[in-house]
């Protein structure tokens, strides 16, 4: 018996000291990704993504949706901003022998828009970005026969603005209109490429604009 006990009170300090290690290190990130650690920040988006290229789909979510949402590339990084390139394709069904186009990549872009920049506003560990921006691409052929991939929708927001939607009842179209998103629609309704939206650059603190101001 007397070996059980220290056995089980070995196990519990070893148990209690990687719980503490594990905190700590939450913590340092937390500290590092809120200081504008950008190259923490970049760990922690690649992480993130490279998680829910391999996570199960949610059932509430519909499979070209997560396709869509697991095809996202991350194409830049700031201390408070995040940019994400992500693949829609059409959403097909067979009805009489025939494949029937039911959703085309533009509708399906909104709705990966949405889920995407959700799960980068709210569920990444450790760091929370104030903008971010998704772009939309999706496969054309060009005269020659070759296909190419352009931009669709370009989506840039703020947290001020994700506040403002209603994530749960509003289509997913009214939410990336709310959000800013910006698309083009040909004579048929179909989807046309768009240049993506530069980002404004971060304005720098006013602790440093105050200092270079009165050096100068």
């Amino acid at each position: 018996m007397p070996y059980a006990v220290g056995g089980l009170a070995v196990l519990f300090v070893i148990v209690t000291y990687i719980i503490l290690q594990g905190t700590r290190a939450a913590l340092a990130w937390r500290q590092a990704a809120a200081g504008g650690d950008v190259k923490v920040i970049r760990d922690i988006v690649e992480a993130s993504i490279q998680g829910w290229s391999s996570q199960r789909r949610p059932k509430p979510v519909a499979p070209e949706v997560w396709r869509g949402v697991q095809s996202m590339q991350l194409a830049d990084v700031e201390a408070d901003f995040v940019r994400v390139s992500v693949i829609a394709e059409s959403e097909y069904r067979m009805e009489n022998g025939t494949w029937l186009e039911i959703r085309n990549p533009l509708q399906e872009g909104f709705s990966i828009t949405v889920k995407a920049a959700d799960m980068l506003f709210y569920e990444m560990p450790h760091y929370r970005p104030n903008r971010v921006q998704v772009d939309v691409y999706s496969q054309y052929r060009t005269e020659s026969g070759a296909t190419t991939r352009e931009c669709i929708l370009s989506t840039y927001t703020d947290r001020d603005a994700a506040k403002e939607v209603d994530w749960d009842e509003w289509t997913a179209e009214e939410i990336v209109r709310a959000l800013g998103g910006v698309y083009r629609l040909s004579d048929t309704g179909r989807p046309l490429p768009v240049q993506p939206i530069q980002p404004p650059k971060a304005e720098p603190p006013a602790e440093a604009t105050t200092t270079a101001e009165a050096t100068s």
